[in-house]
């Protein structure tokens, strides 16, 4: 479940939108969640299989334009919806 400002993707339900409610990631439903962990403009969640789930703004803060490494661990610089 995520709510808030949804900018960059960062709460998880596929688009940008402000949820101002708690509402269901449906990309995690049915999975069992053990931790999470927020920034100011991405989101992450550790599975009971060890999976980790990351989505959001995708650019490291402060690197250089172009930088080949992100925030999110994709291995690129993409926001993730």
């Amino acid at each position: 479940w995520s709510w808030g400002k949804g900018g960059f993707g960062k709460l998880g339900h596929g688009d940008q939108q402000n949820q101002w409610q708690p509402t269901k990631i449906e990309a995690i439903a049915g999975l069992r969640v053990v931790a999470v962990s927020a920034g100011g403009g991405h989101s992450l969640a550790l599975t009971a299989d060890g999976s980790l789930w990351s989505w959001g703004f995708g650019s490291a803060p402060g690197s250089a334009p172009g930088a080949p490494w992100g925030q999110l661990g994709h291995g690129d610089t993409q926001d993730q919806l």
